[in-house]
């Protein structure tokens, strides 16, 4: 082999590894960015039926958030011993729902002018919090509540909390997506719960 035949062979390589390297490195940065988006609405299996019918809301995970207890579980959370409120983190897809549509979702789906409850379900576990975690999102928050108050189309004062996130705890998992594991009865809950009604009441049909 004369050394002109050895250097297009190592040529040929280098453009071969440089393809790939590109090829992969292309591909990183190709991946979807994800994001979290913390709320509470009452009951999370609520919130979480709601967020997940949201274009570009990836998953949606229920869970507790805003109280002083380590690890707390459903038992100890429902009987409001811990300081949290029922949660949802959503996590999305920024490039294809911003955050200020989230919070337009959020509203959307609860009672914020009904202070440690929501709809038939009372105590401050029940309240309804937005949990920012940035200064964009704490901005945000502050604005669309801003406009909603300033629109006059609810009957009495927000008293919905905007709060620091803080540590998110996972609940049990019999209680992710309950809504899809037990249809019958989630449907009953809600409807029961008077969820729908006092919706429609303060934002109209949806």
């Amino acid at each position: 082999m004369t050394t002109l035949q050895r250097l297009s062979i190592m040529v040929v390589g280098l453009v071969t590894c440089a393809t790939l390297t590109a090829g992969l490195s292309s591909g990183v940065q190709s991946a979807p960015t994800t994001a979290k988006a913390y709320f509470a609405g009452g009951c999370f299996w609520c919130m979480e039926e709601a967020f997940e019918k949201v274009d570009g809301v990836i998953a949606v995970v229920s869970g507790y958030m805003g109280g002083t207890v380590a690890n707390p579980t459903y038992e100890q959370v429902s009987d409001g011993r811990t300081g949290h409120a029922e949660s949802i983190e959503v996590i999305y897809d920024p490039s294809k729902v911003t955050y200020q549509k989230l919070l337009d979702a959020f509203w959307r789906n609860i009672d914020p002018v009904t202070p440690n409850a929501q709809f038939c379900d009372h105590g401050t576990q029940y309240r309804a919090v937005v949990f920012y975690s940035t200064d964009e999102e704490k901005r945000l928050s502050e604005e669309s509540k801003s406009k909603i108050e300033q629109s006059k189309r609810l009957p009495a004062p927000i008293v919905t909390q905007l709060v620091q996130a803080s540590t998110f705890y996972q609940a049990e998992d019999y209680h992710q997506d309950y809504y899809k594991k037990n249809p019958l009865r989630y449907k009953y809950y809600k409807y029961s719960c008077g969820r729908a009604q006092r919706l429609e009441a303060l934002w109209g049909k949806p």
